[in-house]
């Protein structure tokens, strides 16, 4: 995907469009719901046991709500990023690095 969004930032470049990526962690949402339930069934343990065990692996604590990833889009997609360009931003709460 970097290497997609590089390109294509390179190649629009000239004309103007700028080119980002972004790469959300665990955002709640009905599938995340349904991937909790199915976790927490196979270990035996109520539900919410996955959105816990994944959370604690979060340096910010917990999972990303909607919100969190609209923002990230709403900067990429306004006036404020337009010297962004060619950039894959990471928006999971330090999921990678923790």
């Amino acid at each position: 995907m970097r290497g997609l969004t590089q390109t294509a930032a390179r190649d629009l470049a000239p004309a103007g469009i700028t080119v980002n990526g972004f790469c959300p962690g665990i955002v709640k949402t009905p599938m995340w719901a349904e991937i909790d339930r199915q976790i927490s069934e196979a270990a035996g343990q109520p539900a919410g046991y996955g959105t816990k065990a994944f959370a604690k692996r979060i340096t910010l604590g917990r999972l990303s709500e909607p919100d969190d990833v609209a923002a990230c889009v709403a900067f990429l997609a306004g006036p404020d990023s337009d010297y962004i360009t060619g950039q894959s931003i990471l928006v999971d709460g330090g999921m990678v690095f923790s």
